[in-house]
């Protein structure tokens, strides 16, 4: 049982590093800093766009349209880390 919690974990910080990857890249998108007729740039973008989309989509319909600013990244962020310390904590001293 520990070795699907470490991997868990291993999911969940690969997760992180991946939003944190698609906020960072959009970002630099919408500032015009990397060139978006860039074939590569473009795949880039379309694969971080695929692997975050299914999780921002629910928090988008419940949090309020706040313009420009998109904060459901940061929520599912909190989310994850929730989830990571609830498997740490609670289920990893439930199962030893």
């Amino acid at each position: 049982m520990i070795a699907v919690i470490a991997t868990l974990n291993f999911i969940i910080n690969i997760l992180w590093f991946i939003i944190i990857a698609s906020a960072i890249f959009s970002w630099l998108y919408a500032f015009n800093v990397i060139n978006s007729r860039n074939e590569f740039v473009n795949m880039i973008g379309r694969s971080l766009y695929q692997i975050t989309e299914p999780m921002y989509r629910p928090i988008r319909r419940v949090l309020p349209n706040m313009g420009g600013l998109d904060l459901s990244p940061i929520v599912v962020l909190i989310i994850l880390y929730f989830i990571q310390v609830l498997l740490n904590t609670t289920i990893a001293n439930a199962v030893l």
